[in-house]
């Protein structure tokens, strides 16, 4: 199961700090002011040879860490015209997917389809030193099932402003669950170590009661079966 979060805006970028293009916002074709941020891979590209004052199709990563705000972390552009000037091939910049499209890949933890809300949950590769970051939640706008609940799902989306609205659904599969710590601890509580160690311990007052009980008891007098009795008290020590 790849997880996966990722779209196309069409806009322009425009820093909040002429000398620091790091944050900043993307004014949609449509006027929306979006929250973003441009990763490290991409900034010495803008710097270089990115126009900032035309618009452009960012590549992003979405982001909804407040409700009914979307946050893109802009990795890349999507202009292979500047990479074929050379080459007289006319190419087109454009995508069939279009401005606003986003594929979502992960795991539906919540959805409430009579307010048209879902939140799927997407999972990140380890970095190169190891660490892996947390998962994150992405809120989407779309009328989702209950019974895709706890399941994989494969998700296109379309962006609406500020909202993620679905236009497609295909759930993939259950989600495996692993078994928690507690219900291990649990599960040796009550037949495990303990358990079973109490049970011995129990087990050894009774021998030595049984045992204190068989020295005390005075034999049998007169009889061949109450010395046979009597050896056998001190016979079998570990009774």
């Amino acid at each position: 199961m790849q997880y996966r979060a990722i779209g196309l805006v069409r806009g322009t970028y425009r820093p909040a700090d002429p000398q620091q293009l790091t944050r900043g916002v993307i004014s949609g074709m449509e006027g929306d002011q979006l929250d973003a941020v441009l990763l490290g891979r991409i900034i010495s590209l803008v710097r270089r040879h990115v126009d900032l004052s035309t618009p452009h199709l960012w590549v992003c990563y979405p982001r909804t860490r407040l409700e009914d705000q979307l946050h893109l972390q802009v990795m890349g552009i999507w202009e292979p015209s500047k990479l074929d000037e050379e080459s007289g091939v006319d190419v087109v910049d454009d995508l069939p997917e279009g401005d606003g499209y986003f594929s979502v890949r992960g795991e539906l933890v919540f959805t409430r389809p009579e307010a048209g809300e879902a939140v799927i949950k997407i999972r990140q590769l380890a970095r190169a030193d190891g660490n892996r970051p947390q998962p994150f939640k992405l809120q989407i706008k779309g009328e989702v099932p209950p019974v895709a609940l706890r399941h994989f799902v494969a998700a296109e989306l379309r962006r609406a402003g500020q909202d993620l609205t679905l236009e497609d659904l295909d759930v993939i599969g259950p989600i495996p669950r692993q078994q928690g710590r507690r219900g291990s601890r649990a599960g040796r509580g009550r037949g495990g170590g303990s358990s079973s160690g109490s049970g011995s311990e129990a087990g050894s007052r009774a021998r030595r009661e049984s045992r204190r009980d068989s020295l005390s008891r005075p034999p049998s007098r007169g009889s061949a079966g109450g010395r046979r009795s009597e050896g056998q008290a001190f016979s079998r020590p570990d009774c």
